[in-house]
């Protein structure tokens, strides 16, 4: 090793025989002189050089000279950490700070192991560990998920009394955090007596990394509501996060004027996530205008872009925002692709797709990965080219997975292709697909069909695997207040006024010559019990909620997990003439902007 032969001539290692004649004054000035060398250090052979010089007038013995030596070595960006490891094993006695050193400087180096291995050889030598020795470790166990080694080590800090460090508190709930252990997380943080803005930042940061959006505001609506912190930058991007997954384009707003009151210039990374947010609430325009203002883009950037008008329909524009990124010199690459495609895919541009599928390896050198399959069988599923879709995938490369095999489930249901449609369930069974989705649309298939009784096999199949279908819900953000609603729900506290609504939209939409389309309620009933069915779709509840609680001519968002049924999409188009309305609708992964009668997916989706 470069940087061992100072520490190979043992004899510096000795006190000298003969020091120099010198007064105790002069040697405490020598040593401060070498100290600070040391700490003027700006690389590893100017802190070889004063190491040398603090070794030769027998400061190493020292402790508080030894001490700084493993410091600047094992904490300094210049600093190596075989080296500073040397040092450290010259020391007889080694006591807290000097593993302290050692534990920080692994974690620094993202060696998560040798620091804990670190704190095993502490105990066992019997320094004993102060509240700067946990911080760091329960950070290691964060990153490693190292769920019991975290608990060990929090029940040792426990039993030497730390348990109400804040600085150890933190980083309790964050490592509990990290290995999903979410109650452990909030306990720590519910029993703190006094919490500090990393403490808040803390929790709500647990609860993201566990896509507890939901929680994640409600954290910080108490935060704010204590009105004495000021968030952190980081935690004002967890909750961008939160009201992009939630649709909470109001919450959004205000994250947005929290961030430009508290930082005085946006990065990059937080301008694209407020781009982000505005794209996936609904807002394109917003988004847009963002994006072109920004001084300075990145490959990410591009890519959050181009996805938003990709989710949006807006294929042709998403082409010309890639093509403006090409000629900025950034050079694409999977997950870019991935986003061009969708955009070919959401607006029926099947020419193009097929340009940019070919283009991405012949010009760009990207082996299409089977997401890049996946988006060109839902491109071909969506044009209704079923068959050619199917030969796609039978002539692919690479073995096709559950996402490639669902692609086209999904398109032969929209298409009522029965055919290819079970072609394509056995192939998501062989994959031993644990996807409940799966099984409901073949089922859904069969009760188009009405073959009920191939629908009884199917369900039977999915209770005998335990398969759980996922209610389809859609939410509302009203006031600030995310609402959910559920198909056929009664739980909501104003649930009567939201069916008397219904009731009165639906006399209405009488006028407007609408009739209900119940070809999609799949069940096994009469044609009355199916429109009363209809009824209740969550999309419909949520729209007459929003209807009440809103003042006319206000925009309505609405977020939904499931795909919009054909019903639900002739009945908003209706309710936006009617009411004079602009309502959104976020139906999974694209949006539909429903105006004056009309969608914006040209009921293409």
């Amino acid at each position: 090793m470069a940087g061992t032969s100072v520490l190979q001539r043992t004899n510096f290692f000795s006190p000298p025989a003969d020091p120099p004649q010198s007064s105790d004054l002069n040697l405490r000035l020598k040593e401060q002189h070498c100290l600070s060398l040391l700490k003027s250090c700006k690389n590893l052979e100017e802190f070889k050089q004063a190491h040398a010089q603090i070794v030769k007038w027998g400061f190493f013995w020292n402790s508080f000279s030894a001490s700084n030596l493993v410091a600047a070595c094992a904490l300094s960006d210049w600093g190596s950490m075989d080296y500073a490891c040397s040092i450290f094993r010259q020391i007889d006695d080694p006591g807290t700070f000097e593993f302290n050193t050692m534990i920080r400087a692994y974690v620094k180096d993202m060696n998560f192991g040798e620091a804990l291995a670190f704190y095993c050889e502490m105990l066992e030598r019997g320094a004993e560990p102060d509240n700067f020795t946990y911080p760091a470790l329960f950070k290691a166990c964060a990153w490693l998920k190292a769920k019991e080694e975290g608990m060990q080590i929090h029940g040792h800090a426990f039993k030497l009394g730390f348990e109400n460090d804040v600085y150890v508190q933190n980083s309790l709930i964050n490592m509990y955090g990290k290995c999903g252990q979410i109650e452990h997380a909030s306990a720590v943080f519910e029993q703190m007596d006094e919490k500090s803005v990393a403490s808040w930042s803390a929790i709500i940061a647990a609860y993201a990394g566990l896509g507890m959006w939901s929680e994640c505001l409600m954290v910080f609506g108490n935060m704010s509501g204590e009105g004495c912190w000021r968030p952190e930058e980081s935690t004002l991007v967890t909750l961008l996060s939160a009201c992009t997954h939630l649709s909470a384009l109001d919450l959004g707003k205000c994250t947005h004027g929290a961030l430009l009151r508290n930082i005085s210039e946006l990065n990059v990374i937080v301008q694209t996530s407020l781009i982000d947010m505005y794209v996936k609430c609904g807002c394109l325009e917003k988004g847009l205008s963002l994006f072109h203002r920004m001084a300075e883009r990145n490959q990410m950037s591009y890519t959050v872009m181009i996805s938003g008008l990709a989710m949006h329909g807006h294929g042709e524009e998403a082409l010309r925002i890639y093509s403006m990124m090409l000629e900025e010199g950034l050079e694409p690459d999977d997950v870019v692709y991935v986003g061009v495609l969708s955009a070919c895919s959401h607006a029926g541009l099947v020419n193009e797709g097929f340009e940019c599928f070919a283009r991405m390896e012949s010009e760009h050198r990207i082996e299409p990965t089977v997401q890049h399959y996946g988006c060109m069988v839902d491109l071909m599923g969506k044009a209704g080219m079923i068959n050619e879709a199917l030969e796609f995938i039978n002539s692919m490369p690479i073995k096709p997975n559950d996402v490639v095999w669902r692609s086209l489930l999904g398109a032969c249901r929209v298409r009522c292709n029965l055919e290819i449609g079970e072609i394509a369930a056995k192939h998501l069974f062989q994959l031993n697909s644990q996807n409940p989705g799966d099984y409901v649309i073949l089922s859904n298939m069969y009760a188009q069909a009405e073959k009920w009784s191939e629908v009884a096999k199917i369900r039977m199949e999915m209770a005998r695997k335990g398969l759980n279908q996922v209610p389809g819900f859609s939410l509302v953000e009203v006031g600030g207040i995310i609402h959910k609603f559920v198909s056929q729900d009664t739980s909501h506290p104003r649930c009567k006024s939201i069916y008397d609504m219904i009731h009165q939209m639906e006399w209405q939409l009488k006028f407007e010559g609408y009739t209900p389309d119940t070809s999609q309620v799949l069940l096994d009933v009469n044609e009355e019990e199916k429109i009363q069915r209809s009824k209740g779709h969550s999309q419909k509840l949520a729209i007459a909620f929003a209807l009440i609680h809103t003042s006319k001519g206000t925009p309505i968002r609405i977020a939904t997990n499931l795909r919009m049924c054909n019903d639900c999409h002739t009945y908003t188009k209706l309710i936006s003439i009617i009411y004079e309305r602009e309502i959104t609708v976020r139906d999974r992964n694209r949006f539909h902007h429903f105006k004056d009668g009309a969608c914006s997916c040209r009921d293409y989706w």
